[in-house]
């Protein structure tokens, strides 16, 4: 067998092996299964999934006191670009997403 062993501080925490072989252990198991999708055909298929809680932007916003041209200004976009995403018309990049989630701590932007 063709295994891969990644450890973390020292100690074994997952083994990799090649496909083939790892359907041949499960078939010796006697586990019948559906192969799971590759993460690149998913991405593929479909668009990027709007990220939880940007639709409130502008509310979490409003409700901390915070001006838009001072939220733009401190993420570093314009106001208009920041009123798009408010109003869903533009969704951010990762890099605007992480900036809003900093400001505006809400950690799942920053994923």
């Amino acid at each position: 067998m063709d295994i891969q062993i990644i450890t973390r501080e020292g100690e074994p925490e997952y083994a990799v092996l090649p496909w083939a072989q790892y359907q041949a252990l499960l078939k010796a198991a006697g586990i019948t299964q559906q192969p799971p999708q590759v993460a690149q055909e998913r991405h593929a298929a479909s668009p990027e999934p709007i990220l939880p809680g940007l639709d409130q932007l502008r509310s979490l916003r409003e409700g901390k006191g915070i001006a838009i041209e001072a939220l733009a200004r401190t993420v570093g976009i314009s106001p208009s670009y920041l009123a798009l995403i408010e109003s869903g018309e533009r969704q951010p990049d990762a890099a605007i997403r992480r900036s809003l989630a900093w400001e505006m701590t809400v950690p799942g932007w920053r994923d």
